[in-house]
């Protein structure tokens, strides 16, 4: 009678639930935390330098992640197991790159993301303290708003924020006066006549938000209490907002690029303190209100970013503790209670690991290895990505009905050769001699 029971609210369970706006959430997530203020430098810089040449890049580019992202929460729905009990399932190999992964991956980039959101913060307010300190209080704000609050709560606040760089970049498209013929003509897929234009169209393409976040999003489909295909249309609807999101604050920014520094021949540098020269550029242009305005949506973007790795990748790291836990209970007969992972004590520490180690960066510098590998690394997830939910959905782990079909395939093979591709650039133009 039991077995009935178990086997009646299963099914129940998966009954088919309408898609409905009233259900969007992860997809909003995922969006904030994978455009960060790097994803809007790049456009811009891409829209400064070729206009609207490469607007089809970068509208591919959401398409690409739209495929990782649907694979990866529809592994977590039809399979009920986490992304990271798949990767376990293909071998030890998996295990020892998300570690190396996370653990020099988050150490580097604790300190890059505090920085990025204490640029606009200083900006704003100049005299109150130095960078620095403004990096750390970043990065403690982040720590505590993740540390107390469960998923509910920072879902609302990544809502929120998104509303911000949602009203502040399209303002600024539609401030700039862009023109939608050229615009339009920029969906035709055309490359510059410029040297290594394949290079800079696919890091373009490949740079549209999101890295680890994409492995993160079925995470955060289960936070939000998705379970079982039932809802898979919902998540599907929840993934293509994501992106269409991620889209609009791409082409905004590509807009701003194309109209306000392409036309007047301005270059700013890459990395986030671009942004920062375009706030003097606007406040010249359109005055200190506009100015304010846009570093208020810098803050959004970057705060956003820190505060969903905090979450998500803390998410992934106490499913790699737990995984390797239940296996050693497992093995000597021992039972491990379950919680939730948001109040573990794996969750926590690697919240620790992304807050506190970096500091020291903050005040010392980069180290020149750690940078290395850092970049490697870093270039080697969205390929290690593509390439295992490939192998993961088209085997007998996942079941027949919610398997890859040819689009799904064919999405992640061209996610997967492009990252190579990226990847092996990056690679490649590693200063490897000095590394020795």
């Amino acid at each position: 009678m039991a077995d009935t029971t178990d086997n009646t609210a299963t099914a129940e369970a998966s009954v088919p639930r309408k898609s409905s706006w009233r259900y969007i959430g992860p997809g909003i997530v995922v969006a904030a935390t994978g455009v960060g203020a790097g994803d809007l430098v790049a456009t811009l810089i891409a829209g400064s330098n070729f206009g609207y040449t490469l607007l089809w890049a970068a509208v591919i580019g959401c398409l690409v992640k739209i495929s990782l992202a649907e694979a990866a929460g529809r592994w977590h729905l039809s399979t009920g197991r986490t992304l990271f009990d798949g990767w376990a399932s293909l071998g030890r190999w998996t295990s020892w790159f998300f570690v190396a992964y996370v653990v020099i991956w988050g150490f580097v980039y604790g300190a890059a993301a505090m920085s990025s959101s204490a640029l606009p913060l200083q900006a704003l307010f100049p005299d109150v303290m130095d960078l620095k300190w403004w990096a750390i209080a970043c990065g403690l704000v982040g720590l505590v708003f993740v540390w107390f609050n469960k998923y509910e709560v920072f879902e609302k606040v990544m809502t929120l924020l998104v509303g911000v760089m949602f009203v502040v970049t399209v303002y600024l498209a539609i401030r700039v006066t862009p023109h939608l013929g050229e615009a339009f003509a920029g969906l035709l897929p055309v490359l510059p006549d410029e040297k290594d234009s394949i290079l800079n169209t696919l890091g373009l393409i490949g740079g549209v938000g999101g890295t680890i976040t994409l492995a993160a999003y079925g995470y955060w489909v289960n936070a939000k209490g998705w379970t079982n295909t039932g809802w898979m249309k919902v998540m599907r609807l929840d993934n293509r907002v994501a992106y269409i999101t991620t889209g609009i604050f791409v082409v905004s920014m590509l807009f701003v690029g194309a109209e306000l520094l392409h036309s007047a021949n301005v270059e700013i540098a890459s990395g986030d303190k671009g942004l920062i020269q375009l706030t003097d550029i606007l406040e010249d242009k359109y005055g200190s209100a506009t100015a304010k305005f846009f570093l208020i949506g810098f803050f959004a973007t970057s705060f956003t970013s820190l505060i969903g790795v905090w979450h998500g990748v803390s998410l992934m790291f106490a499913d790699f503790v737990a995984r390797y836990r239940r296996g050693a209970a497992e093995a000597s007969g021992e039972a491990v209670a379950s919680g939730s992972r948001e109040k573990s004590w794996p969750f926590r520490a690697y919240l620790l690991w992304l807050t506190f180690p970096p500091i020291v960066l903050l005040f010392q510098g980069q180290p020149f290895r750690l940078i290395i590998l850092y970049g490697v690394l870093g270039a080697a997830f969205l390929p290690f990505l593509a390439g295992t939910l490939i192998w993961l959905l088209n085997s007998s782990r996942t079941p027949r009905e919610w398997r890859n079909g040819l689009l799904s395939n064919a999405m992640l093979v061209i996610a997967g050769l492009l990252f190579l591709v990226l990847c092996v650039k990056q690679v490649w133009d590693q200063p490897w001699a000095e590394f020795f």
